[in-house]
């Protein structure tokens, strides 16, 4: 058997290390990046694309949606109290994207999402597939920080979901995770709680200026901030994570 690399075994075992109980024995084989060169992805498993996806280098297309768009946007409150937009990182041509609901202190800011210590909880999270954060795409529903880390409210919603609909038509990932309710709900358009939604895909249909579509398989799971507060759901989150895995035909853990 291949053994697992030190980093990936130490960030499942950090990943978990605050609940003994999860019961959690199997760790991945690692993976080099998720990325796949054109033409070489694996196939859906949802109905085929139809729409049209932005023509161009994609880190280039986010960099100028960033640049020309995001950064001096005042179309709602959030504006108002801002230090930084905070946009995205990662792989732009990512097969995998992490969508949260909204920047926090840290990430206000550094102008860089999922930096504080939700985001180093992330990043293991991400470590325990076997991957690293610059393999994976990581945005938020809205680019501004909502006083006091309060949810986003339904028209900063509204006016802002538009910029993560067109990152998600740039990147064109396989599959999306959505972290925490809001970014389940805004996604997938339903008031049901995550406790309802997370442990099995759903189909997110992504719609181009054009009204076409395409549906991209969406496994909504727990916001690390919340697994922060209610460590013992992360067994719950740790199984989300492999069902993704398996979609994405990455190795699946096994015993060491």
């Amino acid at each position: 058997m291949t053994d697992n690399p030190p980093q990936t075994v130490s960030a499942l075992q950090m990943f978990l290390a605050t609940d003994r109980h999860f019961g959690v024995r199997e760790l991945p084989v690692p993976r080099s990046l998720l990325s796949a060169p054109a033409g070489a992805r694996t196939t859906r498993t949802s109905a085929p694309a139809a729409a049209a996806r932005p023509t161009g280098d994609p880190a280039a297309l986010l960099a100028a949606l960033d640049r020309d768009h995001v950064r001096d946007c005042r179309k709602c409150k959030l504006c108002e109290k801002r230090n930084n937009t905070v946009f995205g990182v990662g792989n732009a041509a990512a097969r995998l994207v992490f969508v949260g609901e909204g920047p926090g202190f840290e990430e206000d800011r550094q102008g860089i999402p999922f930096v504080g210590p939700a985001g180093q909880l992330l990043t293991r999270m991400i470590g325990a597939m076997g991957l690293a954060r610059e393999d994976v795409y990581i945005c938020n529903i809205v680019k501004c920080r909502p006083p006091n880390n309060r949810d986003p409210e339904a028209e900063e919603v509204l006016a802002c979901s538009p910029y993560l609909y067109e990152q998600l038509r740039i990147i064109d990932p396989e599959v999306i995770v959505a972290l925490g309710s809001p970014a389940a709900k805004t996604l997938l358009n339903t008031q049901q709680g995550i406790g309802r939604l997370r442990g099995r895909f759903h189909d997110f249909v992504l719609r181009d200026a054009g009204g076409d579509a395409r549906t991209i398989p969406l496994m909504p799971t727990y916001h690390p901030a919340y697994l922060l507060r209610t460590p013992s759901d992360k067994k719950k989150t740790w199984e989300d994570l492999q069902q993704v895995m398996q979609r994405l035909g990455l190795p699946l853990p096994q015993q060491v």
